[in-house]
């Protein structure tokens, strides 16, 4: 009896410096330059002023985003910290909660520093506006970001904050690609996919895969003459996969899938199989046969060169990626 009432006060004991303690935060910037300016070379040659305004904009909007959440985070208990994204380069270690304030890119790179054992929430700082969408549809494309990722904006932020700090709310599990070259594992987790293909998209990308379940073939060798190959987790399958023709997938599947991009010639005993899923207890097996190539991870940043007779491993063995998206509820994502 005396040795239960002193494990249960051992354990309100520790419940209460664990509530005693506090928290430490990240906070993750999208860079203020990545945004064009009217003074940049590039635009010199644009007459329409609307453009500018609307790249001017862009970037006020973001700047003031950045204010408002560290306004935010500041009038919190927290201990916390701000950096810009192009500042970081070592692993995320020794914080309670990561805060990126840009778009999905700024996540993105933040997971590539994450393990499983920090969450992540993303405010998108400068989400598209429909009206100007319209208002310009004419003249220039003034779509701005998407924030799929992103699990708040300027104007809840305060809110989802509370109520991650209080425990109210839970993070997802998404699925990360694990992915080997020539055996060897690379330290990059894919959060949303992966191509690989030669670096000149007009140079046709020579591979052959097959997909395989412990050591044992689960589909024929499939060779391939194509713009390369992509593979993407659930969360992915709303990006590139989704524009190329591929499927959205429920954001906490553990499948990948994969679609070989414009093959030519296909044969129509395998044309079934250019484009499929990667179960979780299976793997994807890559033989590169081009002289030169390049793995894609998560878009045109993080990248690993191939060369002839190299072999790329994937699947969804990855750690997850704890991530905070209230928009999406586990009963209407879940499997």
């Amino acid at each position: 009896m005396y040795s239960e009432i002193k494990k249960k006060l051992q354990k309100l004991m520790r419940a209460e410096c664990v509530m005693s303690r506090r928290k430490r935060l990240l906070m993750l910037l999208k860079p203020l330059d990545v945004y064009p300016s009217r003074h940049n070379q590039d635009l010199s040659r644009v007459k329409n002023p609307h453009v500018f305004e609307y790249l001017d904009n862009r970037c006020m909007v973001h700047k003031n985003a950045i204010n408002y959440c560290q306004d935010v985070v500041r009038r919190k208990l927290v201990d916390w910290e701000s950096i810009f994204r192009s500042d970081l380069s070592k692993p995320i270690t020794g914080v309670d909660l990561v805060v990126t304030v840009g778009g999905d890119g700024t996540l993105l790179q933040a997971s590539h520093l994450m393990d499983d054992s920090v969450p992540v929430l993303g405010v998108n700082s400068d989400p598209t506006q429909s009206k100007e969408v319209e208002e310009f549809s004419d003249e220039f494309d003034a779509t701005r970001s998407t924030g799929y990722l992103c699990g708040a904006t300027t104007e809840n932020f305060e809110l989802v904050l509370d109520n991650i700090l209080e425990g109210h709310m839970d993070p997802l599990k998404l699925s990360r690609m694990a992915i080997n070259l020539n055996s060897q594992p690379i330290s990059t987790y894919a959060l949303n996919d992966i191509l690989v293909a030669h670096s000149c998209p007009a140079t046709v990308s020579r591979f052959s895969f097959r997909i395989e379940s412990g050591d044992q073939p689960a589909s024929p060798l499939i060779n391939c003459r194509s713009s390369g190959l992509r593979v993407s987790t659930a969360a992915g399958s709303t990006a590139a996969m989704l524009s190329a023709g591929g499927h959205v997938m429920p954001i906490l599947s553990r499948d990948l899938q994969y679609m070989v991009r414009e093959p030519i010639a296909p044969a129509s005993t395998i044309s079934h199989l250019l484009h499929k899923f990667v179960r979780p207890d299976e793997s994807m097996k890559i033989a590169w046969s081009c002289k030169y190539g390049l793995i894609y991870v998560d878009g045109s940043h993080v990248v690993y060169p191939i060369q002839h007779g190299d072999t790329i491993d994937v699947s969804s063995k990855a750690p997850v990626l704890n991530v905070f998206l209230p928009h999406l509820s586990h009963s209407s994502t879940s499997k």
